[in-house]
């Protein structure tokens, strides 16, 4: 359960990522699903992640209803993949980390809150999170908290979400993301993709145990 700089700065970051955001998908970028910061994420590579989730799903067993509910997953996938490259800068400007030894220490509360090891991995897939994943999931829980605490706030407040969903939305415009067509259009303000079901808050929370 995810500071700003001068419009100059923003700009000239819109300018340098120009060449790469406006070809994102077309024949001067083949295979992009986005561009992030100047970065792709390539189709490829989203691919992977829901081949990942997809194969775990499929042998649940309750596969065939978390896929149901799942959704269009390609969609879901890069949502989550922009905003950790948004978190991560978020992350970065407020001079928040995540350490290994953070990171096991949030699974194993988490691990032991859901009823084991096993039973996280479950709760997880049903939110499209595959095992492999997890980790990543409980870095973004501790980067969040991070920011929130640096902005002198509880993210699990009304007020908390939308202090923090502010700096991330800042860090999403200073990040020039540009999304490829077929997967929808990228939300600064809601820091998220247009067609994604819910947003980053509501999924984060849903995430947590």
């Amino acid at each position: 359960m995810l500071r700003r700089r001068t419009a100059l700065a923003v700009s000239a970051a819109a300018l340098v990522a120009a060449p790469l955001l406006s070809a994102c998908g077309s024949d001067a970028h083949p295979g992009a699903a986005a561009v992030v910061g100047g970065e792709r994420i390539t189709v490829a590579q989203l691919q992977a992640r829901v081949k990942n989730v997809r194969t775990a799903q499929e042998g649940a067993p309750q596969g065939a209803q978390m896929i149901q509910n799942t959704g269009r997953l390609s969609v879901t996938m890069l949502n989550s993949m922009i905003f950790d490259r948004v978190l991560a800068r978020g992350a970065k400007d407020a001079g928040v980390e995540a350490s290994r030894s953070d990171v096991q220490k949030w699974r194993n509360t988490a691990e032991r809150r859901a009823g084991g090891a096993e039973r996280l991995k479950a709760m997880s897939l049903q939110q499209a999170i595959a095992p492999g994943e997890i980790d990543g999931m409980a870095r973004n829980q501790i980067l969040m908290d991070g920011i929130a605490k640096k902005l002198g706030v509880n993210r699990q407040t009304p007020q908390g979400q939308q202090k923090l969903a502010e700096a991330l939305a800042k860090s999403s415009r200073d990040l020039g993301i540009d999304v490829n067509p077929r997967f929808g259009k990228w939300n600064d303000r809601q820091v998220m993709l247009g067609e994604a079901k819910t947003p980053w808050v509501r999924t984060e929370q849903k995430q947590q145990v």
